[in-house]
């Protein structure tokens, strides 16, 4: 039996011995919530627990005593496996744990914890990416995988059934008044079909993107797991597809091997050769072709500035819609290379905190 399996099997014969009804079927699906959820996030593991376990109302307060008791007192804990599974990532996941009040009169202690908690995740929402420790990194990464993000839709050239419309259906019309003796009883319409736009994201690892690449890599992982067409790239000197090392449901092996994708990682910016490359390659296949193509980067190109403004201009004609994201948009001042690619760009948005990208992923589905 595996450590962390045998320590949830002793947290639940703890709250069996505090009076709990807990059966083996409850244990089960104890462990299997915590295969899915996060069991190194105290909040998760609390929240699977009280689901599976608990049975009654009236047992909640106890198994309140008991979680307090065995995951967070040090003192009465089993091993040290269960202070060392139990501690929660980063200073901000240990701040805003508060086990829910289950006595009557204690909704103002409640509003108070779910607004420090509210409070401490919007300072987070606008902590930029370069200023958080790995620790914020990983909290940050939790709030991330929830953004939910939703492509444009364009209309197609094919049609199906539907109740209203412009266009007549002229073959079900006539087949239907078929049975009424050639009487046209009632009309049928089509109309067009929709589809997701394509989503292309091409993000810049070079060395001055250091402090944003992993985070927008996870930003990008999120949106491959959330979208259904979409292709992920990455350039440095040289342009690398990460798309299929992005499958990968892990976060963590996902980025890792789009690490071992991409030979250029924290070096140089050829930003005209690298979307050169991807217009040639990618572009004209169809890849981009009436999609949104975004790009994330601090424009601080290394190359020939006449290249990059004609690479972007055969970008702009290829997709539908250009989007920018300039980490070092908000410490003021443009590189030469947003200003040779500003007038292909039409949005141009600040990708350094994770409030950024909040507000381009509500901006996404008006893009159609």
């Amino acid at each position: 039996m595996p450590d962390f399996v045998r320590l949830l099997v002793e947290f639940s014969r703890s709250l069996r011995a505090a009076g709990l009804a807990v059966g083996t079927g409850d244990v089960q699906a104890f462990c299997g919530s915590l295969a899915v959820l996060d069991p190194t996030d105290l909040v998760d593991l609390y929240w699977a627990g009280r689901t599976t376990l608990v049975t009654r109302r009236d047992d909640i307060g106890v198994y309140d005593e008991v979680f307090r008791r065995f995951f967070l007192g040090a003192a009465t804990a089993p091993s040290g496996l269960a202070a060392l599974k139990a501690t929660p990532v980063g200073q901000v996941a240990e701040t805003v744990f508060v086990v829910p009040a289950t006595e009557p009169g204690t909704t103002e202690t409640e509003e108070a914890s779910l607004g420090l908690m509210a409070s401490t995740v919007d300072v987070m929402r606008h902590r930029s990416f370069a200023g958080c420790t790995d620790e914020e990194l990983a909290v940050l990464r939790r709030i991330m995988a929830r953004i939910r993000l939703t492509p444009p839709r364009r209309r197609t050239r094919r049609t199906r059934p539907a109740s209203s419309g412009r266009r007549l259906d002229l073959r079900r019309t006539v087949r239907r008044s078929l049975r009424t003796e050639g009487e046209l009883v009632s009309l049928h319409w089509r109309r067009r079909r929709t589809r997701p736009r394509p989503l292309v994201l091409i993000l810049d690892v070079s060395g001055s993107m250091a402090d944003y690449s992993r985070a927008l890599l996870q930003f990008a992982h999120t949106t491959r797991r959330a979208a259904q067409r979409v292709e992920v790239f990455c350039f440095g000197t040289r342009l690398s597809c990460i798309t299929r090392a992005l499958r990968t449901r892990s976060p963590d092996e996902a980025l890792r091997q789009a690490s071992l994708a991409v030979v250029d990682w924290d070096g140089g910016t050829r930003i005209g050769a690298s979307l050169d490359s991807f217009g040639r390659r990618y572009a004209r296949r169809g890849v981009c072709r009436g999609g949104i193509v975004v790009i994330c980067s601090d424009g601080l190109d290394r190359g020939e500035p006449a290249l990059l403004e004609t690479s972007m201009a055969r970008l702009s004609r290829l997709c539908h819609t250009v989007v920018w994201l300039d980490p070092h948009a908000s410490s003021g001042g443009r590189s030469v290379g947003m200003m040779v690619a500003s007038p292909y760009v039409d949005h141009e948005l600040s990708g350094h905190d994770l409030a950024s990208l909040e507000s381009f992923a509500a901006l996404l589905p008006t893009l159609s």
